[in-house]
């Protein structure tokens, strides 16, 4: 998807050399080969490109990056591990990139505290290691867990499989620091869970997708590491039983149950056929499905497990269920979900939305959208996926078998006015996880409320009042 608006002014061979001045020569990248991987991203949908790709390794080096920057009034977009799926870390217009990768280390891992400082370019899933290390659990997990960066998480606000017991991203940090557009940095990193010192400004920067201003490290909540994880692969038949299963999970397993993901037959379907080593571990279909997991500091939690299932057995909300027996097979039911959004891209174009409702309005919501879509769309396959115990649903819809993908996809924005309707007339939001980036930008002042929208802007005028802080994005 390309984003038709005027490109950025190119930059001079003396402004380069300036920017190159503060990162080191091989840290400022300008042939075009080495600058692809930055200017594309894993779905293909959105392409950018830039002169320039900046590879600071320190705080101080991004707070000279934005002080040069603002002289000369050159738009930014910083970038952690390319992940996102909104086009908020794209240089749509030409934009200088400013790539945190080399931020990279954690600054320090405090057990006592149950805290973790880390800069912005850790990779999730090595933040997640060292938290193990010393006996505890930083809770954030999503599929891109093995690329994405604490700062993009942040950024985005990163929800994950985890959101039911541990919250989102938000919910993880207690501190951060950022540098602003003019290069001043802005220090709040800090281990208290109590500080009420005036505004919390920290808030202002997750989720704001590097509009107005660039996180380079976190303080991050740690929690104790769970003694004993359980994990069971459900089938049912709809979205109303997998609520029932919800509601008695949650009413049994005492604050245990820290995943529960439903998923659609067709989802599994796709998951099985075009994932590698992706199996089925039922014996037989269902309609649906539900991955759920349990997480206990306690050796209770199979015992648990099992009896949820047997009540839901008993009272026919569910119809089979198998418990991971080893850690192998707990990693295969966790890759059977992992896999689906890639496994959809054989099957064609697919549209997809980042949606949440209440929880108890995502069986409705499903049926109303699926017989919305295919009425849009005669033969369209609806794929929906996601996380129902915070009513974060990925509704994706696949194109007709034997469809042109380009006619299939140029539908995307009335696919997404018909499924935006549905979401808001029960009260959701049409961005629950990924971020709103340019995919949504144009239909984020008709969903959210006008005094909002002109806070908004009244912040991002006040901290970036040049417009060079990944502009185009958001607002």
């Amino acid at each position: 998807m390309n984003i038709v608006q005027p490109s950025v002014p190119p930059l001079s061979p003396e402004l380069i050399a300036k920017f190159r001045t503060i990162v080191g020569d091989k840290y400022a990248v300008t042939d075009q080969s080495d600058i692809a991987s930055y200017v594309t991203e894993e779905r293909n949908l959105f392409h950018g490109h830039t002169q320039l790709v900046l590879r600071p390794g320190s705080t101080a080096e991004v707070s000279e990056i934005c002080k040069l920057a603002t002289a000369h009034k050159i738009a930014l977009v910083p970038q952690g591990g390319n992940t996102g799926l909104v086009g908020g870390q794209t240089p749509h217009h030409g934009e200088v990139v400013i790539s945190l990768k080399r931020l990279d280390r954690i600054r320090e891992v405090d057990p006592a505290s149950n805290t973790m400082t880390c800069e912005a370019g850790v990779v999730l899933q090595i933040a997640q290691q060292r938290a193990a290390e010393v006996d505890r659990l930083f809770p954030l997990s999503l599929g891109a867990e093995g690329s994405c960066t604490i700062g993009g998480n942040l950024s985005t606000n990163a929800g994950g499989t985890t959101a039911l017991a541990y919250g989102v991203a938000r919910e993880m940090a207690l501190g951060l620091e950022v540098v602003l557009a003019d290069g001043r940095i802005l220090s709040l990193l800090s281990k208290l869970k109590k500080d009420n010192t005036g505004y919390d400004l920290k808030n202002l920067f997750i989720g704001a997708e590097g509009t107005l201003g660039i996180i380079t490290a976190a303080t991050l909540r740690l929690f104790p590491k769970p003694r004993a994880i359980e994990t069971a692969y459900v089938g049912l038949k709809s979205p109303a039983q997998a609520l029932k299963l919800l509601s008695l999970s949650q009413s049994e397993a005492a604050g245990t149950l820290t995943s529960f993901e439903l998923l659609s037959e067709i989802a599994v379907d796709f998951s099985i056929r075009h994932g590698i080593d992706v199996r089925d571990p039922l014996s037989e279909k269902h309609p649906w499905y539900v991955l759920m997991e349990l997480s206990s500091p306690r050796d209770d939690a199979r015992t648990t497990l099992e009896a949820i299932l047997a009540e839901a057995l008993e009272d026919e909300i569910i119809d089979d269920a198998v418990i991971a027996a080893n850690l192998s097979q707990r990693l295969g039911f966790w890759k059977l979900r992992d896999e689906m959004s890639a496994a959809q891209k054989p099957e064609g174009g697919s549209i997809k939305h980042d949606i949440s409702v209440p929880v108890a309005a995502v069986p409705a919501f499903i049926a109303e959208a699926d017989a919305a879509v295919v009425k849009l769309i005669p033969g369209a396959r609806p794929v929906p996926f996601g996380h129902l115990g915070d009513g974060n649903i990925h509704y994706n819809v696949s194109q007709p078998v034997g469809a042109r993908s380009a006619d299939f996809l140029a539908r995307w924005h009335d696919v997404n006015a018909v499924v935006f309707d549905i979401v808001l007339k029960m009260g959701g939001s049409i961005s629950a996880e990924h971020g709103i980036g340019v995919l949504k930008r144009d239909e984020l002042p008709d969903v959210k409320d006008k005094v909002a929208i002109e806070l908004m802007r009244a912040v991002k005028a006040m901290l970036d009042p040049l417009g060079i802080m990944n502009p185009g994005k958001v607002l």
